[in-house]
């Protein structure tokens, strides 16, 4: 269905087929002006800015290939389809050659033909404009990210801003979710990173990434996980306009596996990745290597979620599983790094690992909480860096 408010300009001095044309258009949805001649339509297009533009090749106050220039110069960005009596190949390949989208015989006969061309233009069009205005975002970011990396090597204090500017908000809602974090660095960048955003109208994405090591070498690679994930975001995007893209955390895992194996960086990751379905009421996540394993809590209880994978960057056959349930009515999700079990009682792993569930169950959805009982309310030099990511559904 044509969406509202698209406005279409048919210049032709043939007055019985530039009506025809524009009445079989409105009939399909569009808002049609009229011009019969040349100059006229162009000074409708500078005031009333037409999506589209469907001009005869034959006019008579103008020749048609200057009209198109003329129409190229107005509105670059705007698609223009000719019609002409007679199908001359040398007009085709000129028009084409000036910028039109479209050459069509006078559709006199056959106005569904027209129809179609119009849709398919307008398609284009807008594609090709989202397409424009994504890539213009991604060049700028990597413009930004390149200067960041050149602040990191040059100042400390400049490369933990640029970590704090990359990390999303916190708290963020959207839609029903609420999402928080926390990141204490054990030196004065952190090897581990945090991210959550909107996939989609009714998808959700979010990750929690260790990186191997400490320090600057580490903080570089989470520069890395943000401008990569990015990127995956944008070629998904990029081939479907609207709804729902497929963005599968365990393929996520897999182009950051492949993409820092080839980096030789020597630097690996422990990552876990999850999609929310808004409409399905799922979550689909996948792990890479990661312990502890995210804490579920529902109906007051807490257990980890199931799942296991190699890390991320170490092996070139390594394969990662999507894992799915649903969502309960009320729930809260608690990722952690492992540099949370060191604030954990325990005199062994598997005593810290047994005894974490209990505290997020006894956080109640609550960071500040939470924080409190590991003993983290003040900061404090800490062994290893400690990441925390707490999602939840916000109560009705």
């Amino acid at each position: 269905m044509q969406r509202p408010g698209t406005t279409l300009l048919v210049i032709d001095d043939d007055d019985q087929v530039r009506h025809s044309i524009a009445i079989h258009l409105e009939q399909c949805g569009f808002e049609v002006l009229q011009a019969s001649r040349a100059q006229d339509g162009l000074s409708l297009v500078m005031s009333q800015h037409p999506e589209l533009v469907l001009c005869d090749l034959q006019i008579s106050d103008m020749s048609g290939f200057e009209l198109l220039e003329q129409l190229g110069e107005r509105g670059p960005d705007m698609p223009v389809i000719v019609l002409s009596a007679d199908g001359v190949m040398s007009d085709v390949v000129q028009a084409l050659r000036l910028g039109a989208s479209d050459y069509l015989i006078r559709p006199q006969d056959d106005l569904e033909v027209l129809e179609h061309a119009v849709r398919r233009s307008l398609d284009r069009a807008r594609l090709r404009n989202e397409n424009q205005r994504i890539r213009e975002r991604l060049e700028l970011a990597n413009h930004e990210l390149e200067n960041h990396l050149r602040e990191l090597r040059d100042d400390q204090a400049a490369g933990r801003q640029v970590q704090l500017n990359m990390l999303p908000p916190t708290p963020w809602d959207s839609g029903e979710f609420f999402f928080e974090h926390r990141i204490i660095p054990s030196l004065y960048l952190s090897g581990d990173f945090v991210d959550y955003f909107r996939i989609s109208d009714t998808q959700l994405g979010f990750y929690l990434a260790d990186v191997s090591g400490h320090g600057a070498s580490s903080a570089f690679v989470t520069v890395l996980l943000k401008f990569m994930t990015t990127r995956l975001l944008y070629e998904q995007r990029k081939q479907k306009e609207e709804g729902p893209i497929s963005f599968q955390p365990s393929d996520v895992l897999g182009h950051i596996n492949r993409s820092l194996i080839s980096c030789k960086l020597g630097k690996h990751v422990t990552m876990l990745g999850g999609v929310i379905d808004e409409a399905q009421q799922t979550l689909t996540y996948s792990i890479g290597g990661h312990l502890p394993l995210p804490v579920l809590v529902a109906d007051g209880k807490a257990q980890y979620l199931q799942g296991k994978g190699r890390p991320v960057g170490l092996f070139d056959d390594a394969e990662y599983e999507n894992h799915q349930l649903p969502l309960p009515p009320t729930f809260s999700l608690t990722l952690c790094s492992d540099g949370v079990l060191d604030c954990v009682e325990g005199t062994t792993l598997k005593e810290k690992e047994d005894r974490l569930p209990a505290l997020v169950e006894q956080a109640g959805a609550n960071m500040q909480t939470f924080m409190q009982l590991l003993g983290l309310e003040q900061a404090k030099v800490m062994p290893d860096d400690i990441s925390v990511l707490l999602l939840s559904r916000k109560p009705e």
